[in-house]
């Protein structure tokens, strides 16, 4: 077993461990609804990178649009969407962060205003296990983009995981810790000029 495997093995017994019945499988709507009630949220999480690394971190999320990847320290490093745009600080460096549309990733889809897993074309797959529901969706107009994969609990129903395949097919995985919803962020926490000014780009 890899280092990544055991990681992610360990990880899925401390998240879900007390689930051990088995899960049944949540239905779309149930968890098209989820998302769409998801406004804001944050919590901890750990971050399998394709190249087996493994980052830790905070994340804050406001939908529609707007999430912060905070990595902890020692490293500086901070992922942000808003304003349509994703834009990637590296700590490592004093450059402009990369940037791109959020649209061409697929994080979009659980960002986007209207979540509807059951949309044509978008589902790719939607399955159960031991613990969890998973579901694989993807831009139904634009699927080279890459796939996101969803995993639930139940009882209440909660968003645990996801890995995202990228065009080049490399996942990366982010398990989340528990979700605390209904924080008031201001949007300056989202500003990628604001960021940039921070770290005098």
């Amino acid at each position: 077993m890899n280092r990544r495997t055991l990681i992610l093995a360990q990880l899925a017994l401390m998240l879900l461990g007390p689930r051990a019945a088995l899960a049944e499988k949540l239905p779309l709507d149930t968890l098209s609804k989820y998302l769409n009630d998801l406004t804001t949220a944050e919590a901890d999480f750990t971050q399998v990178n394709s190249d087996g690394s493994v980052s830790t971190g905070k994340i804050f999320i406001k939908r529609p649009g707007r999430v912060r990847f905070e990595y902890a320290p020692p490293d500086k490093s901070l992922v942000l969407a808003s304003a349509g745009q994703v834009a990637v600080f590296d700590g490592k460096s004093n450059q402009a962060p990369e940037q791109y549309p959020l649209t061409r990733t697929p994080l979009n889809l659980i960002l986007a205003e209207n979540i509807n897993l059951g949309r044509a074309k978008m589902l790719v797959g939607h399955k159960s296990d031991a613990t969890s529901t998973s579901v694989v969706a993807q831009d139904p107009e634009h699927p080279e983009y890459g796939t996101i994969e969803l995993k639930f609990t139940a009882n209440p129903v909660e968003l645990r995981q996801w890995i995202i395949t990228d065009d080049l097919g490399k996942q990366t995985t982010v398990i989340l810790g528990t979700l605390n919803k209904g924080g008031n962020y201001g949007t300056s926490l989202f500003s990628i000029t604001r960021e940039m000014e921070k770290r005098g780009l």
